[in-house]
Formats: C-alpha cells, structure tokens, sequence
C-alpha cells in the first residue's frame, strides 16, 4: 500500500501538497545522523527527538537501522511517517529495538493505515513535533492545531502512524 484512493478530502483543502519527497541524500544523512547518536554527548543535542528503529527484514533478514522523529505518549512512541518500503518490515507479531542514543531496548510495534488512528495519533505528533509535521506536510490552523485537511491529505498520500511500545 503506498497511497490510499483518492477520494474529496472531507476536511476541506490542504495547506500543504503533503509530505517531502525522500532527497537522493538521505542515505547519507541518515548514517550521519546514526553516528552523532551512539556519541554520548552529542545525543543528548541531536537525539532530543530522534531515536534509532531498528527493523530487520521479512523476507531479506537485513537489519535496518532508520533514525527517526517521535513523540512520547504515556508509556508508548508514537513515529508519524509515509509508507516507507522498510515500514513493511513491521508487524505486530515481531519485535523491533529502539535507541534513544543509549543501549537499544526491545519493543512491540504496530503499524496504524486506517484513517481513524491515522487522523487522531497523527494529531498527536504534529502538535508535540512541528517539525516533524512539516517533513510530513501538515500545516497548522491559525489557533496552533495540527489541519486536519493536511493530515486527512497525509493518510491519503500512505501517510502512517507506529506505536511502540518499549518492553
């Protein structure tokens, strides 16, 4: 699934034309980003909001390690993304590990598509990370809400939702 049908966006118009397209560099950034991570002190600058998923493959059995934008809710993470070919790799029956730039910690993930979790979790990381919600083409309303117009747009593009939940 990499887009949902389109269909009218019932919340009106986008403010935004979705989410950035991923740059022919971020490959690069990412091992970049990786690295500055596992440094102790430089973590605690860089990683104030990013974390390291690690997934390993379903059908390669090749670890991934994807430096990530989250949001703590409760006791569970929230990482707010599009259909990425290495968010296939999860599922609810498989663990994946996670690093907030210290040891990695196993966690139960699942992966939320339907527009009901999408739109409410959605909302939820947008207001705690504007700039994730920027990477992710939502906007904000004048009175500082996530647009619900942006994030309904968001879904349709395979705009997704994982909740971890750190073991």
């Amino acid at each position: 699934m990499t887009q949902q049908t389109p269909e009218p966006n019932p919340y009106g118009t986008p403010t935004t034309t979705g989410p950035e397209p991923i740059r022919a560099s971020q490959g690069r950034i990412n091992a970049i980003v990786r690295t500055l991570l596992r440094l102790p002190l430089l973590s605690r600058l860089v990683g104030k909001r990013l974390a390291v998923l690690t997934v390993t493959g379903r059908k390669s059995g090749r670890v991934y390690e994807i430096p990530v934008a989250y949001t703590r809710h409760g006791s569970d993470i929230l990482i707010g993304t599009n259909m990425r070919p290495w968010v296939r790799n999860i599922s609810k029956d498989v663990p994946v590990e996670v690093s907030f730039g210290g040891p990695k910690r196993p966690a139960d993930a699942e992966v939320h598509t339907d527009l009901e979790s999408v739109m409410r979790l959605y909302e939820i990381v947008a207001r705690d990370n504007k700039n994730n919600a920027g990477f992710n083409g939502i906007g904000f309303d004048p009175d500082g809400s996530p647009n619900k117009a942006d994030i309904y747009q968001s879904w349709q593009q395979g705009g997704v939702v994982i909740r971890l939940t750190p073991r």
